[in-house]
């Protein structure tokens, strides 16, 4: 057995390295400053308890961004020196952001152990790459990221610290061999386990959908399967599941091969970024090749956020959260004894409302965080959640799970067409969104992304849009000058939530204007960017008239668009004629 022995490095604050919701993230340039990687990862340790890090196992991989295979044996030897028992390592350094999670909560080691949290290095949906983005958040012993109140220790822990400590001696671990490796140190042994990325996920999706039922979908004549993974990590998921679990051709897989810069693509899966998929599926400016499939969906870089297609047909993120709640019980073998509450993200539109008062169920409006619907999961309160950010997910694990969103997309399309997958026609995607704004009225919904705008400049057009709210009779003088047809707002606010299960109260979480007929306008600055500020703007109207549902949404929200851009002044602060991005 190879021993090791602990040093202690002399180290000082680089820069106050707060984490937001999503973790650290800057560019990896960054994170390959001398210290600047283990002073997180120390911060970190020293911000835990003593009884998760001396003898725990704890889990470190990530989506195979570039960077990821240096700092996993940085974190490697650092865990060894702090006292960690065991370390689990997915093959080659890939675990999806979910099956992290799931390997928290279900993963049990031939000895009985259980981690107790994780390092996940990934930037989700950022670019990838020498010159890009990388990142860095810890989870909990739950499976969901770092409460504020961990967070703000490591924060803290930053701006002080003045020495790590790291095993320099202990060999590098050759993470592409399945297997243990076991080492010596002062306080005993220390083992680093390398395991199958995909086992442990693959086996909690069959315990929760009917694989038959989906694999009899997806070998039906009438029916055509896409799935692209953006070159992220989902790709390590992709075969396992659809292909050889499930029956789907090889030939129905883009881009799942994990790569360290993603292919030179924008891992994000949008209209705007996942071109090939939108080609494939009948959504591009130019006619696809071939009849486009009747499924389609993509993945981001950590397998966290999913987009929904049908044939020639987008499925917004707020209305795909919606048609899953209303028809996750018939449709998902694990939810048949009832869903016991929902919640979505403030600036998701409210479609998953209007569904949660049509079932009775339980409902939560939350700040954007995938920690705030944890905490509701823990507390037994909520069994489907969303964001409009492309975020889906239910309390099987303690993030957002962009397979499984997928599963339980293609268990209602099962559900629905069980009856004619031999040859009578088929309920498609777009019938069961269409037929669910039939029920409950459609929310037209759009999304502008503002990225990298000067910080400064960001701050300043969001207290602006503050201090506007302090007179609504101005305000509407201002909207009814751009648009007379638009709705009066009625009130006007700053969102702030308190959570109901631990008191904790959450404040500047969005600018909010909301209009009498139901519109909203909401403008929040987003942290998940390594550098500069981005706004994003949420517009969204509703209509319950079944024979106004079918409009073009960029046609139908074409007022409210105006208005969001001239009442924020948004080009005056920003410089910006248009968004970077539209969703």
């Amino acid at each position: 057995m190879v021993m090791f022995s602990v040093t202690r490095k002399q180290s000082a604050p680089i820069d106050g390295q707060k984490p937001g919701t999503s973790g650290l993230r800057k560019k990896v340039k960054v994170f390959m400053q001398p210290h600047y990687l283990q002073n997180f990862v120390q911060s970190t340790f020293n911000a835990l308890t003593k009884d998760k890090v001396r003898g725990a196992t704890l889990v470190v991989s990530g989506d195979g961004r570039y960077y990821s295979k240096d700092a996993i044996q940085i974190i490697i030897k650092m865990a060894a020196a702090n006292g960690v028992r065991r370390i689990w390592v997915g093959q080659n350094g890939l675990l999806s952001t979910p099956a992290v999670s799931a390997v928290i909560r279900e993963r049990v080691g031939v000895d009985g152990s259980k981690a107790s949290g994780a390092f996940i290095l990934t930037a989700s949906h950022n670019p990838g790459g020498p010159h890009e983005d990388f990142g860095i958040k810890y989870n909990m012993e739950n499976g969901g990221p770092a409460p504020e109140g961990i967070t703000d220790k490591i924060y803290e822990n930053t701006k002080t610290i003045n020495e790590y400590l790291i095993a320099e001696d202990l060999p590098d671990v050759d993470i592409a061999a399945i297997g243990v490796t076991s080492f010596g140190g002062p306080e005993g042994q220390f083992d680093v386990e390398i395991f199958d990325s995909a086992s442990d996920y693959v086996k909690l999706m069959k315990s929760i959908f009917d694989f038959k039922s989906i694999r009899k979908l997806l070998s039906s004549p009438n029916f055509s399967f896409c799935y692209d993974a953006l070159h992220g990590v989902g790709g390590a998921y992709a075969k396992p599941i659809f292909v050889e679990e499930l029956g789907a051709q090889e030939s129905s897989l883009l881009n799942c091969t994990p790569k360290e810069d993603f292919g030179g693509g924008h891992p994000d899966p949008n209209l705007t970024y996942a071109k090939e998929l939108v080609a494939r599926m009948g959504l591009g400016k130019l006619d696809s090749q071939g009849e486009p499939p009747e499924f389609g969906a993509a993945a981001d870089g950590d397998a966290d956020r999913n987009m929904v297609l049908g044939k020639r047909f987008f499925v917004t993120p707020s209305d795909s959260v919606a048609i899953i709640a209303a028809n996750a019980v018939e449709s998902i073998p694990y939810f048949s004894s009832g869903l016991k509450g929902v919640a979505r993200s403030m600036p998701t539109s409210a479609a998953l409302d209007v569904v949660a008062k049509h079932l009775k169920l339980k409902f939560f409006e939350v700040p954007t965080g995938w920690k705030f619907f944890g905490n509701l999961m823990d507390a037994g309160l909520c069994s489907i959640c969303g964001e409009e950010s492309f975020g889906t997910g239910s309390d099987h694990i303690r993030e957002k799970d962009g397979i499984w969103a997928v599963l339980a997309w293609l268990s209602i399309i099962a559900y629905k067409n069980k009856e004619n997958l031999s040859g009578g026609k088929l309920v498609t995607v777009e019938d069961i969104v269409r037929n669910h704004w039939a029920i409950y009225g459609r929310h037209y919904y759009t999304r502008y992304d503002y990225e990298n705008v000067d910080a400064g400049a960001a701050k300043e057009l969001m207290a602006y849009l503050v201090k506007l709210q302090s007179s609504l009779p101005e305000v509407n003088k201002i909207v009814k000058g751009i648009h007379s047809d638009v709705s009066n707002v009625a009130s006007a606010d700053e969102f702030e939530y308190k959570d109901p299960v631990d008191g904790s109260i959450s404040k500047h979480q969005g600018i909010r204007y909301l209009f009498e007929d139901g519109s909203r306008l909401v403008f929040r600055l987003s942290g998940t960017g390594s550098e500069g500020a981005t706004i994003r703007l949420y517009i969204e109207q509703y209509e319950k008239d079944s024979s106004k549902t079918g409009r073009d949404s960029q046609e139908a929200l074409a007022p409210l668009v105006d208005v969001a851009l001239k009442l924020s002044k948004m080009q005056e602060f920003t410089g910006r004629s248009a968004p970077t991005v539209i969703t």
